[in-house]
């Protein structure tokens, strides 16, 4: 079956669906024990969403909804690695529904925000994610999109009573696309 994924702009009109997916009543909280869960991050109420973080992203460049068929399904992010230095973009995705997972779909997605951001900043040569061992879709999906392992810091992540490598995929620009 064929899919209309797109990466669209994060409107205020988005936020509440959004949270819905992510934290809301019915959300499929299975992202969580992927998306560093060693961090212990917290469930948002939407109140605490709806004025936190995600109040920096509205129609920002960096950060993305993913849309599946027109329905939003996750976000793409992107964030300096180095900060105030702003040479070293990392990136970053979640799809919340793990009835989504497996079908493609974030391949295709960080096919389409790796192009988008090397064009967004002509001046950077590389872009990366980092992720860990414990998250073997995400590694997939950057192998898929054709990055590589740059690098693994053994056994630093902790999670559940057991250490987990940290993992760094990147792409050069000449690489990319």
């Amino acid at each position: 079956m064929l899919m209309k994924i797109e990466l669209k702009k994060i409107m205020p009109e988005d936020l509440v669906e959004l949270w819905e997916i992510s934290y809301g009543p019915d959300a499929d909280l299975e992202w969580m024990n992927y998306n560093g869960p060693y961090f212990h991050d917290p469930i948002l109420t939407k109140e605490e969403y709806l004025t936190g973080w995600v109040t920096q992203v509205i129609n920002h460049h960096r950060f993305k909804l993913i849309t599946v068929d027109d329905k939003i399904v996750g976000i793409v992010t992107a964030y300096w690695e180095d900060g105030k230095l702003k040479h070293w973009l990392e990136v970053g995705m979640v799809i919340y529904d793990r009835n989504m997972w497996g079908k493609g779909i974030g391949t295709k997605v960080l096919k389409m925000w790796l192009p988008y951001l090397f064009t967004e900043y002509p001046e950077l040569p590389h872009l990366s994610f980092t992720t860990w061992s414990g998250n073997s879709g995400m590694e997939k999906i950057g192998q898929k999109a054709g990055m590589t392992k740059e690098g693994v810091i053994r056994k630093v992540r902790y999670w559940q009573g057991n250490y987990y490598d940290s993992v760094k995929y990147g792409i050069l620009r000449e690489e990319c696309c």
